[in-house]
């Protein structure tokens, strides 16, 4: 099994965690043995607490995606400049040759 494969599977587990916390958190809430304001307002705070902590792995999210990006265009920029530097060097070892052999 490859790296992505184990990657994909294990974000679908840990996606999974995630909802059944979440289907559990909302079941416990409302058959909890509290008032509808209570609930209610319980459930707020668990939204409000749910929103923070996504909006946060989104930060999380972004910065790692970010730090992806440019180590994917310092890659580029580096290879790009060793296939210029083969370029330049087979250009020079062919006019080298040509000299050579034509003169």
């Amino acid at each position: 099994m490859d790296s992505r494969e184990m990657k994909g599977s294990g974000q679908a587990v840990a996606l999974a965690f995630i909802g059944g916390a979440v289907v559990g958190v909302v079941a416990g809430l409302l058959l909890a043995p509290k008032s509808g304001e209570e609930s209610r307002r319980a459930l707020k705070g668990y939204a409000r607490k749910a929103e923070e902590e996504f909006l946060e792995k989104a930060k999380e999210a972004r910065a790692a995606l970010d730090e992806t990006i440019e180590r994917g265009k310092h890659f580029i920029a580096e290879k790009t400049a060793d296939a210029e530097a083969a370029v330049k060097i087979g250009r020079e070892t062919m006019k080298e040759k040509m000299d050579k052999c034509c003169s």
